[in-house]
């Protein structure tokens, strides 16, 4: 059962520590986080007409005439709000790691007690960025004969099984070929091994031919940025998949160390998703890992729906996102080469 501190198991294998207790706190509670109210962004026919030029310069086979030349019968702004929760977490695991010793300085038990891995102060990344850093754990360090060679330095060659030797490959040993001595060898059936350069032993890829290990345990501290999105499918035409490559107007952020179910959003299902979603990454995060920060963020993603007329039919594409991305499921001509 692992404790508090560094778990007391048979050397090589991986050592475990007790997982941080979660703070505390009830999701019920009366704090409600206040959502200011806002405002749909509209898109005027000129930035329409320009997005969708945009847009078809990037496709080869359409032509840009019914994009000059359309006539707009409507611009209608969709409302869409983009919830997204931040949890910011820090993971820390640890297992037994060697290197050659090369007479480096070893920090072992006779310094002191090895501190449990929480105690190991360590820098912070930049918040709600990711970051993984390792660290040897003080004091845990010794010095130990190499499991590899044991404590030789080198190993036999697995070429020539040791003999310095092998076979030669053009006359099979046999010292001739096609009735002449064989150039190969020069008669004797044998080569040199290639591997060893006729040793019969090589170097210990273990030690590098130092004999001896420094063992010690290294702690991996992982910080990551956990982010669950969720955005209300209100437009069966358009893909809400396209969201996720371009940004809103976040006009509401809420930042501490455990936030709180939004209440009271005119939007109940961003309501619901954020209990939902609170719940989830507490008890997933909360067990393994130190939550050091959250962030939930409403975002006002612009989406407007633009009708017009070309050649007497009716088309229609979508302008998205502050970077005015388009969307058109039907362009009225295409260019084609013959």
């Amino acid at each position: 059962m692992c404790t508090d501190t560094w778990a007391t198991k048979e050397r090589g294998t991986t050592r475990c520590t007790r997982r941080p207790l979660p703070t505390s706190r009830s999701l019920n509670s009366t704090r409600t986080p206040l959502v200011p109210e806002v405002k749909v962004p509209t898109v005027s026919e000129d930035v329409a007409r320009e997005a969708l030029l945009k847009f078809v310069e990037s496709k080869w086979r359409y032509s840009s005439k019914p994009a000059r030349n359309m006539v707009f019968k409507q611009l209608k702004p969709i409302t869409v709000y983009r919830y997204r929760l931040e949890t910011y977490t820090e993971t820390r695991t640890s297992a037994w790691e060697f290197e050659p010793f090369t007479g480096q300085a070893v920090d072992g038990p006779q310094y002191g007690a090895s501190p449990p891995p929480w105690d190991i102060p360590l820098m912070l990344p930049q918040r709600y960025s990711d970051r993984v850093e390792k660290a040897r754990v003080p004091h845990s360090s010794f010095v130990k004969m190499c499991h590899k060679c044991n404590g030789c330095g080198r190993t036999r060659c697995v070429g020539c099984h040791g003999r310095g030797q092998k076979r030669c490959p053009f006359c099979h040993g046999h010292g001739r070929s096609r009735n002449k001595r064989c150039n190969s060898c020069n008669g004797r059936g044998r080569k040199r091994c290639i591997s060893c350069h006729g040793m019969g032993y090589k170097t210990c890829s273990v030690c590098q031919g130092s004999q001896n290990m420094l063992h010690s345990i290294q702690l991996t501290v992982t910080w990551k940025n956990n982010i669950s999105n969720f955005i209300p499918d209100r437009q069966p035409d358009f893909p809400d998949k396209n969201f996720e490559n371009v940004s809103g107007d976040p006009f509401f952020i809420d930042e501490s160390n455990l936030v709180y179910p939004i209440q009271g959003f005119p939007d109940q299902e961003i309501c619901d998703v954020s209990t939902k979603m609170i719940n989830e990454h507490y008890g997933r995060f909360s067990s393994t890992s130190r939550i050091l920060q959250q962030r939930q963020t409403i975002e006002l993603v612009p989406l407007t729906h633009a009708i017009y007329t070309y050649s007497g039919k009716d088309f229609s594409f979508f302008v998205y996102g502050v970077e005015n991305q388009v969307f058109a499921a039907k362009y009225p001509s295409a260019c084609s080469i013959l």
